[in-house]
This record gives structure tokens, C-alpha cells and sequence, in this order.
């Protein structure tokens, strides 16, 4: 389905080849040609149960020069210094809001963690965006952070493994049997 614009919605039929190497790319913006020629954002995919074939495809007309909203995956990328001392990575932020100009539309950003010591950490201010684009929502968020590693305490009371029970019949049931 194509929509947007204040045109006319119009259903398509396109080639799940096509579409999904385009998808495997990572491509969010498609050239439509046929009935309909036209450049359109990927809005929404429907995927069937094993997230294997594509069972349905929004498509949003856009414009050159047009902002769109897009929700991107924050990727952490590299090895924490923090962590080979003793520290442990926490993925605060998994997703991003973002308003990005068509020719910026992007589906992930990568967090690059290579210079994340202990104790320190790495904001949504601190991102590469894309050019153009700017986070809608939300302002310094922590996206990632090294912190000390915490020792769970051992339980003191150690259950003591016992006897299973073993379920049938009773000795004098068997001698009746």
C-alpha cells in the first residue's frame, strides 16, 4: 500500500526478490516503477511467523528535501577498556528517535565503545548522526556505560541435596498385585 501526500492510496504488487534485497541492504527509501513511479519510504513490514517472507508493505510517499521520523537501532560496536578491568557494559538505549532529511534516512547507528572506561559513559549528545538529522524526544539520555561489577552474595543456607522421592506403588501393593 502507498499513501501519503494527500494523494489517493494506491495497493501494489512487487517482487519479494526485489524486496528483500532491498530490505537485506537496509535500504529504507525504494524507487517504484510501474503503475506508480515514484520514490517512497519503507513505513512498515509485516513479517510471517519465522521473520523469513515479507507478508505485507507500507509505503510513505515522500519528497527531496523532506524530513522524516525514523526509529533507529543503537549497534554498539568495539571492545570497553572498562571491561577488561573488572567493569561490565550496560546497553542503556536501544533505539533512537530520529528527524532526518530523506537523503540521511539510516536504520541503525553504530556506538563506537573502543574508548569506554570504568565509571564512563556515552550520551545521546555524544552519537555520530547522520547528516542533517537530529534526535527527537530526548535529551544527554545515557545510551551506554561502564560500571563496576557487583559480587552477588552467596545464599548461606545451602540446601542439602535429599533422597528423590520415588513415585508408585507401596511395597504391600505390589505383594497384593
Amino acid at each position: 500500500m502507498l499513501y501519503g501526500h494527500g494523494e489517493e492510496n494506491v495497493s501494489l504488487s512487487i517482487s519479494a526478490d526485489e524486496f528483500s534485497a532491498a530490505v537485506r541492504h537496509g535500504s529504507r527509501l525504494v524507487n517504484l516503477a510501474g503503475a506508480v513511479d515514484e520514490t517512497a519510504f519503507i513505513k512498515v513490514v509485516q513479517w510471517d511467523a519465522f521473520g523469513i517472507d515479507v507478508l505485507h508493505v507500507d509505503f510513505a510517499r515522500v519528497t527531496e528535501g523532506e524530513m522524516l521520523e525514523v526509529t533507529v537501532t543503537l549497534e554498539l560496536r568495539g571492545e570497553a577498556p572498562g571491561s577488561k578491568v573488572g567493569g561490565v557494559v550496560e546497553h542503556q538505549m536501544h533505539q533512537l528517535r530520529l528527524s532526518c532529511p530523506l537523503s540521511s534516512v539510516t536504520d541503525k547507528i553504530s556506538v563506537n565503545i573502543n574508548t569506554l572506561e570504568l565509571d564512563g559513559v556515552i550520551t545521546t549528545n555524544d552519537l555520530e548522526l547522520p547528516e542533517g538529522a537530529l534526535i527527537v524526544g530526548v535529551e544527554d539520555a545515557v545510551v551506554v556505560q561502564c560500571v563496576e561489577a557487583t559480587e552477588e552474595e552467596e545464599d548461606d543456607a545451602v540446601a542439602a541435596p535429599g533422597e528423590p522421592e520415588v513415585i508408585g506403588r507401596s511395597p504391600e501393593e505390589e505383594e497384593e498385585g
